[in-house]
């Protein structure tokens, strides 16, 4: 059954504005007498004009709202200046109550701009279906409705001016969680190297597992890519950086290496450059991001290491990218590992245990049980070790000054950090990025 109706009173045409109060009304009493079981929560969307008031929209509804007494705990208007913003604020309630299947009943006029606010502000765990607002007249329209996939209708500069709404609105959100925290290695050299690891804090992600500097977005999550964009050119203002000029690993839990300027593979997890200011970026909810820098050869690379890259040699492939293809001396490039799960959480099943167990023993606790503890630092230093890196030129937890150490346990540290392990599946992510500086 539908969990959500959204009523879409935000720009009638003008020959409808006399009777909003009865669309309303005639909307409501379908809904309410399909839903005597079970009565989903009510969205009504308005305009907010500037310089009025919230209550004084409310009280202009008042008389279509009164007597839907099983629908009155679960009616809401909602008034805001921009749909954007009215749009955002119900998809905030949405979320709160972990609801997914909505019916979106509005004017014929406005159903192509919705769906593209839509597309812009959920992502593919949420279900919709669109109605006319004057068609409401049975049962059967809150039904389990099919998701949309219909292409967009709108002309080009239609869609551009709701995306720069979408984009101020965002832009003006206060952040959450604090102040945007970035964290440096001393290893690399800043005159050199721009360089980084995200925390969780200020961005503007509100989902809890999200809040709030969330770096991902999928379809799996309910952070959708405008949020995400939103929070990376929030990092990409604190820390200096040009967000039109910025590349992530496209993860596939391997060892495929990326050179920018040649052709793109369709996965990799791996990433190397010797261009100026073009910033390269691994993500890490557990996982590890790691970054490279050469000092002589002004190169630098940026990889996620897993378990499965780890054991594939992610970090060396992407080592031995740098040597082939800009010239590298090994013993030059220095190797950061950002902030993962620690052995102190992570934990494998036996059999993959034992390959960790194969590169060195250490890397493994309570070897005999069933699911032994995992160093997944400690096999990439040793792997990188025996490539050729020296172990001077590798920071990872193993530091000695701890005020030094950035390689924390993502799971130890839920104020800190994001994690998949520790968070279940809509989990956020924080990333580590670096660039040659001009």
């Amino acid at each position: 059954m539908v969990e959500a109706v959204l009523i879409d009173l935000f720009s009638l045409p003008a020959n409808l504005q006399n009777n909003i109060q009865g669309l309303l009304q005639n909307t409501l009493e379908t809904i309410e007498k399909c839903s005597s079981i079970h009565a989903p929560c009510v969205y009504v969307m308005c305009c907010q004009r500037q310089g009025s008031e919230r209550k004084g929209e409310q009280e202009f509804l008042l008389p279509a709202l009164r007597g839907f007494q099983s629908l009155k705990r679960r009616l809401e208007v909602v008034c805001a200046q921009t749909t954007a913003a009215a749009l955002y604020a119900i998809k905030q309630r949405l979320d709160e109550k972990d609801l997914s299947i909505i019916k979106v009943i509005l004017p014929t006029l406005r159903k192509d701009l919705m769906k593209v606010y839509i597309d812009h502000l959920f992502t593919a765990v949420y279900q919709f279906e669109f109605e006319d607002l004057r068609m409401v007249s049975d049962c059967e329209n809150l039904q389990i409705p099919e998701p949309q996939h219909e292409g967009q209708t709108l002309p080009s500069q239609d869609m551009a001016v709701i995306q720069s709404e979408i984009q101020m609105y965002l832009e003006s959100l206060p952040s959450l969680k604090g102040e945007l925290t970035i964290l440096r290695s001393s290893l690399i050299p800043d005159d050199i190297f721009l360089h980084g690891f995200t925390t969780r804090t200020g961005g503007i992600s509100y989902i809890p597992t999200l809040s709030s500097c969330n770096l991902f977005s999928s379809s799996k999550r309910r952070d959708p890519q405008a949020v995400v964009k939103e929070n990376l050119r929030r990092l990409a203002n604190a820390a200096g950086f040009n967000p039109e000029a910025f590349h992530r690993v496209k993860i596939d839990h391997a060892n495929a290496v990326c050179i920018m300027g040649k052709t793109e593979p369709n996965n990799y997890d791996g990433i190397v450059t010797n261009q100026k200011g073009v910033t390269l970026a691994a993500p890490g909810a557990d996982c590890i991001p790691v970054l490279f820098a050469d000092p002589v050869r002004k190169a630098c690379g940026a990889a996620h290491s897993g378990w499965k890259g780890t054991l594939l040699g992610v970090s060396m492939a992407t080592v031995n990218a740098m040597v082939s293809e800009y010239g590298c001396n090994m013993k030059d490039i220095l190797v950061v590992l950002g902030p993962s799960v620690g052995p102190c959480c992570y934990k494998l099943p036996h059999e993959s245990a034992e390959e960790f167990h194969r590169i060195d023993p250490k890397c493994v606790r309570l070897f005999d049980s069933a699911s032994p503890y995992i160093d997944i630092r400690r096999a990439t230093r040793i792997l990188l070790e025996r490539g050729g890196i020296l172990p001077e030129n590798i920071q990872d937890d193993s530091i000695t000054d701890q005020k030094q150490n950035i390689t924390f346990c993502t799971a130890c540290h839920p104020d800190k950090f994001y994690s998949h392990f520790r968070d279940g599946s809509n989990f956020g992510t924080q990333i580590g990025f670096i660039s040659i500086k001009d």
